[in-house]
């Protein structure tokens, strides 16, 4: 609800556009300035730290590279920045209506990635990603989706580079936005409710519950399979998690950077919402570099949902990234591989695990983790929607919740703050949701700890 008066000074600038020419050159590399050591993958089998080499079967040698790389800044090929100029730089908008709505003295903006041809943030590293497959010969690229972003995201970049691209799409997912399967098909990729019985992890899910919902962990196994046994001919790619991925992201941030100069203020604090890392990274890292290589302090809020609550109640320790156990173990808070989320409408964040940046950077204390239901998340949707007139994505919502929350406890003090969250994508292909909401049968699905200790007791002891 509105309830203050329309800015009086038209000179104020509340919505700030770089120009094509400030599109960041290179992608921010945090493992060069990280305040602990990384913990490798390793190998289930050995206990050993994976190489560079044992990734091959997955991925091109170009991502295998950056994964490891401690480079500072990472050139973006010409071929990805151009591609980059469709929706890039994104704007960067103070929600000046959604501060007079709340009476609130803290200044809010947001980085609005969902302008992107796909909707979402995810374009900025699909994009990259098949442009490395394709430069090394890859002609097929196999991968998981669970809200449907990333899918879209990357049947987008698959159709650029003319590559083949199957997804398995989270069987709840795939239900309940059958609009973003649409989009998939329609730029050629092939999409597949998981569990499916296309692969042998597949059927060994089903044969254990005919009934399940599926999950990111059973979606990612799907595509790590389909990858791995096919002889060179196919590639796996990841929307999230790995450090590649969490790489390309950082235009959002190095561009957000630039913006709030321009405006002259800088965030207190930035929010971003997280399943599996990559749009909350892609905001916070360039922040980040900033507090450890010049001491400006900004706080890095990372948010997810009650019902899969990661960073908030998992512990950090080393498990599979998938529920086959056919990726490497990793090191990150987890609720355990064997974990089923509940069938939230955030289908993008209901992943068992986390990035191993980010959870190494929640464990040292530079990021604080949140964790909201999703009608509080949907009452903050509705809020923004109603006066900034644009309708999130329930993963986006999370962000917008912790935003307004802090916008108020601004009031409460009459602190001046500054507040940057990301807008990561719109929730046009999210209506049944907002239908469920209106409608008042929105349940706040529960967290069971039960069934986290029981998953917690699968993961191997390391």
């Amino acid at each position: 609800m509105f309830t203050g008066n329309l800015p009086t000074t038209s000179s104020e600038n509340y919505r700030i556009v770089l120009p094509q020419s400030r599109i960041p050159t290179a992608w921010y590399n945090i493992l060069a300035d990280m305040p602990t050591a990384m913990p490798l993958a390793l190998n289930p089998g050995t206990g050993q730290p994976l190489q560079p080499a044992d990734w091959a079967p997955l991925f091109p040698m170009g991502l295998i590279e950056q994964e490891y790389s401690k480079e500072r800044y990472i050139q973006i090929p010409d071929e990805v920045r151009d591609i980059y100029r469709l929706w890039r730089p994104t704007p960067l908008i103070r929600a000046v209506r959604l501060e007079r709505a709340l009476d609130t003295p803290a200044h809010i903006y947001y980085k609005n990635e969902s302008v992107s041809p796909a909707g979402s943030h995810k374009l900025n590293t699909a994009v990259a990603q098949a442009y490395y497959n394709k430069k090394e010969g890859i002609q097929s690229i196999s991968t998981e989706t669970g809200a449907g972003q990333w899918g879209c995201a990357l049947a987008i970049a698959g159709d650029m580079f003319k590559m083949a691209v199957d997804v398995y799409m989270v069987k709840v997912s795939y239900q309940q936005k059958p609009y973003r399967r649409s989009i998939m098909q329609a730029y050629g990729a092939t999409v597949t409710p998981s569990p499916s019985d296309r692969t042998a992890s597949g059927r060994a899910i089903l044969a254990r519950d005919p009934e399940t919902s599926g999950s990111l962990g059973m979606a990612i196994s799907e595509a790590v399979e389909v990858a791995a046994t096919s002889g060179g001919k196919t590639k796996y790619s990841l929307g999230s998690v790995l450090n590649h991925v969490m790489l390309h992201q950082t235009v959002i941030g190095q561009e957000a950077l630039d913006a709030m100069a321009e405006v002259g203020e800088y965030p207190d604090v930035v929010i971003g919402c997280v399943g599996g890392g990559s749009n909350f990274a892609g905001i916070a890292l360039p922040f980040l570099h900033r507090t450890l290589t010049e001491g400006v302090k900004t706080r890095l809020v990372a948010v997810e949902p009650s019902s899969c609550p990661t960073l908030t109640k998992g512990p950090y320790l080393y498990d599979f990234g998938d529920t086959a156990g056919l990726t490497p173990l990793i090191k990150m808070y987890t609720l355990g591989h064997d974990f089923v989320p509940a069938s939230i409408h955030a289908g993008g964040l209901r992943y068992h695990g986390m990035s191993p940046i980010i959870s190494a950077l929640v464990n040292s204390g530079h990021i604080e983790p949140r964790a909201y239901g999703q009608n509080q998340c949907f009452e903050a949707a509705i809020l923004f929607a109603r006066n900034e007139g644009i309708i999130p994505a329930p993963e986006s919502s999370h962000a917008i919740r912790a935003a307004i929350d802090e916008a108020l406890a601004a009031k409460e003090t009459g602190e001046k703050k500054v507040i940057l969250f990301n807008l990561s994508g719109h929730g046009h292909f999210d209506m049944a949701a907002y239908d469920a909401y209106l409608a008042g049968k929105l349940t706040d699905n529960g967290f069971s700890p039960e069934e986290m200790v029981k998953s917690l007791a699968t993961v191997p002891q390391i």
